[in-house]
C-alpha cells in the first residue's frame, strides 16, 4: 500500500513539474516583434525638423530588420521590430493623447519621442507616469531630466544648456563687449540664453539687450530696429527654425548688416536655410556644427557618418541633415540598450542604456548621460558661413583645436 502511495506521490510530482516546466517555457517565451512607439509631426511648425528624423529611425529600422532583427539578448536572438507611428500635427495636446494611446492600447516595448522639447514636454511626465522608458532624440531643455525620474534617456543631442559653451567662449576670446540676445520662449533656447548670459557675465560682460519672444513670433523688424538702435558688435538669436528664418527674411527686408550674427538652425538644417532664406543672407553668419558638417567614423558602433550618409542617400533618395542623424543614431542606443539588458522590463532596459554611457561611440560622437538621462557627451562646437573654393560653406571655427577654418569678424 506504502509503495502504490510513493508511486502516486511520485507521478504526480513529475507532472506538476511537467506542468511547472511548460508554464515557465511559455512564460519566457519571446516575443514576436519588439514594438517601437513613437510619433512624429505631419505638418504645422515642428514639420521640417520631425520627419527627417522620423525618417533617420525608420532608416534604422528598416536595416535592422533586413539582418533578421535587433538582437535581443534577454532571449538570446534576433527579433524583427515593428515601428507603430502616428502624427501628432506639431500640437501637444495631440502629441499628449497619441503618446498616451502607444503605451495603453499599442502596448509598446519601448517609446521614441518626436522632435525637440515642446513635443517631447508631453511625452516625459506620460512616460513616467506609466513606468515606460522613453527614448529622447532632440529634446533637449534642462527642465526635462529630473533626478526623480529614471525613465527617459537622450540620445542624440546635448542637453541644451551646454550648446552655447563654445560660442560663448569665442565672444570672449573675441573681447566682443556689446552682445545682443533675442530668444524664443521656451525650454529648448531659454536654457541656452541662461547659460550664455553666465557665462558672458562671469568675463564681465553684460548684454546690452536679452530679449524674450514667443516661440510662436514670426515678425521681429520691431525688435530688430530697436537692437540697431543700441549699436551692437554681436547679435544672437535663439529659435526653432521658423523663427530663424522670420528673423532673416526681416533682416534682407529692414536692410539690417550685424558685425556678427549667430542663429541655430542653419547649422542644424542647412538645406532648409539655404532654400527658404538664400546665401546672400547666410553668407558669414554662425551657427552650430554638429553632425554631418562634424564628422565622426571612427566609431564602434553603427555606421561611420560618411558610410551612413551613402547608404542613406542610396536607400531614400533624400539628403540627410542633423535631424535624421540623431532618428538613426535613436535607434543605435535602442539597439546597444536591447543587445545588453538582462530582461525587457523598463528599469532593466534604462541600467543598459546606463552602463552603455562612456562607451558608445557612434556618428554622433560619444553616448554619454547624466544619471538624470541627459546626454553630455556629445559636442556642439561653433561654424560660420564662409567662402570655400569660391562657394559659401559651413567651416568649424571654434574651439581652435577642432577648426577647420579662422573666423572672420567683423562680417563684411
Amino acid at each position: 500500500m506504502k509503495s502504490t502511495i510513493t508511486r502516486a506521490f511520485t507521478v504526480l510530482a513529475t507532472a506538476a513539474l511537467a506542468l511547472m516546466s511548460v508554464g515557465a517555457t511559455a512564460q519566457a517565451a519571446p516575443p514576436k516583434v519588439i514594438t517601437i512607439g513613437t510619433l512624429y509631426a505631419g505638418s504645422g511648425s515642428f514639420a521640417a525638423s520631425s520627419q527627417p528624423e522620423h525618417s533617420g529611425l525608420q532608416f534604422w529600422v528598416n536595416q535592422m530588420n533586413a539582418s533578421g532583427g535587433v538582437f535581443v539578448k534577454a532571449y538570446g536572438k534576433k527579433i524583427h521590430i515593428k515601428l507603430v507611428s502616428y502624427d501628432d500635427q506639431s500640437d501637444t495636446t495631440t502629441a499628449a493623447t497619441l503618446y498616451t494611446q502607444l503605451i495603453t492600447q499599442d502596448k509598446v516595448n519601448l517609446l521614441v519621442a518626436d522632435f525637440g522639447s515642446v513635443l517631447t514636454s508631453v511625452a516625459v511626465p506620460i512616460a513616467q507616469e506609466h513606468k515606460v522608458l522613453l527614448f529622447d532624440p532632440t529634446g533637449s531643455g534642462t527642465s526635462l531630466f529630473s533626478s526623480t525620474n529614471p525613465y527617459i534617456v537622450d540620445t542624440s543631442i546635448p542637453t541644451s544648456g551646454l550648446w552655447p559653451t563654445p560660442l560663448a567662449h569665442f565672444l570672449i576670446s573675441k573681447k566682443i563687449k556689446k552682445v545682443a540676445i533675442i530668444y524664443a520662449e521656451n525650454d529648448f533656447t531659454a536654457s541656452q540664453a541662461t547659460t550664455l548670459v553666465n557665462i558672458l557675465k562671469a568675463a564681465h560682460i553684460t548684454p546690452i539687450a536679452d530679449k524674450p519672444v514667443p516661440t510662436s513670433t514670426n515678425d521681429y523688424t520691431v525688435l530688430i530696429r530697436t537692437i540697431v538702435a543700441m549699436h551692437p558688435q554681436a547679435v544672437v538669436e535663439l529659435g526653432y527654425d521658423a523663427n530663424d528664418i522670420s528673423f532673416f527674411h526681416n533682416l534682407a527686408a529692414t536692410q539690417t548688416h550685424f558685425p556678427m550674427l549667430f542663429t541655430i538652425y542653419p547649422g542644424l538644417e542647412t538645406a532648409l536655410l539655404e532654400k527658404t532664406v538664400g546665401m546672400s543672407q547666410l553668407k558669414y553668419t554662425y551657427a552650430y556644427a554638429s553632425p554631418p558638417l562634424l564628422q565622426y567614423n571612427k566609431v564602434n558602433f553603427g555606421l561611420g557618418i560618411s558610410n551612413f550618409l551613402k547608404r542613406y542617400t542610396a536607400a531614400t533618395h533624400q539628403t540627410a541633415n542633423f535631424q535624421t542623424v540623431a532618428g538613426y543614431n535613436t535607434g543605435l542606443v535602442i539597439q546597444k540598450t536591447l543587445a545588453t539588458a538582462s530582461s525587457l522590463t523598463q528599469l532593466d532596459l534604462r541600467h543598459a542604456a546606463g552602463k552603455a554611457s562612456g562607451h558608445l561611440s557612434t556618428l554622433e560622437g560619444m553616448f554619454q548621460i547624466q544619471a538624470d538621462g541627459a546626454q553630455v557627451g556629445e559636442q556642439m562646437y561653433l561654424a560660420q558661413f564662409l567662402p570655400v573654393h569660391g562657394k559659401f560653406q559651413l567651416s568649424v571655427v571654434y574651439p581652435t583645436a577642432h577648426a577647420t577654418a579662422k573666423a572672420v569678424y567683423p562680417a563684411p
